[in-house]
């Protein structure tokens, strides 16, 4: 099984990231179903497939059939709502239906069964219930802390930016710690010192000096106590 979802899978990649430009996607985009390179793309999948289940003759239908899912996939995305959504949810639902289609191609020749008590057990929900006060709890909290300041941001950078960097940098933070890897942590507040504060320190901006690095000081913090607390209750979780 792992090996012919391995095939399909680098088939997938292939076809859907290497072999199909800008060109192609944009083209698809506005001449929709008139678009050459819709049915080029299609047929490049569905000769990567060919190719790398070595064009056993029990692949070839199945490879015809998800070759047609490809199609009716990218119509709905790239055609149907590719005005409608944002760019990265079409995106999101783009490759799900796909590794949808994979699978379903995978289980007509080697069925396989899903285990729920494997997937939704203790240690996932631990795993989930940190992720989530990394992310967005720890957003609110930074924020409300942050607010009693009552600090003026300059507006003059992207929209939402810094709460992105926040979440990201505190699961950058909380791998590191899991993987006791404490010399990223300091590499990663070297590197964000140097990115933010050098401009800071020319312009000359103190009290924004000051707001920011108690933000990231907090941040900081905060994912590193979720990090240690997820390390300590983790070997008391019975799978």
């Amino acid at each position: 099984m792992l090996e012919l979802i391995l095939k399909i899978g680098i088939a997938h990649l292939l076809g859907d990231f290497v072999f199909q430009s800008n060109k192609m996607v944009s083209d698809i985009s506005n001449r929709k179903f008139k678009s050459i390179y819709l049915y080029l793309h299609i047929l490049i999948h569905f000769v990567l497939i060919l190719l790398f289940t070595s064009f056993e003759a029990k692949y070839v239908f199945p490879a015809i059939v998800l070759s047609l899912s490809h199609l009716a996939i990218d119509s709905l995305t790239k055609i149907g709502l590719s005005n409608k959504i944002n760019s990265v949810y079409n995106f999101i639902i783009d490759q799900v239906l796909h590794i949808c289609a994979i699978a379903l191609f995978v289980n007509h020749f080697e069925p396989f069964t899903i285990e729920f008590r494997q997937i939704f057990n203790n240690e996932i929900y631990l795993f989930i219930m940190a992720i989530i006060l990394i992310t967005s709890v720890s957003s609110i909290v930074i924020k409300k802390t942050m607010d009693t300041f009552n600090y003026p941001i300059p507006n003059n950078g992207l929209r939402n930016a810094g709460k992105y960097i926040g979440m990201l940098e505190r699961l950058f933070i909380f791998a590191f710690v899991t993987m006791s890897f404490w010399e990223g942590i300091g590499f990663l507040l070297a590197a964000k010192s140097i990115f933010r504060f050098g401009d800071l320190k020319e312009n000359k901006e103190i009290k924004l000096t000051e707001y920011i690095l108690i933000g990231t000081l907090l941040s900081f913090g905060i994912a590193i106590t979720i990090g240690l607390a997820y390390k300590y209750f983790k070997p008391f979780i019975e799978i």
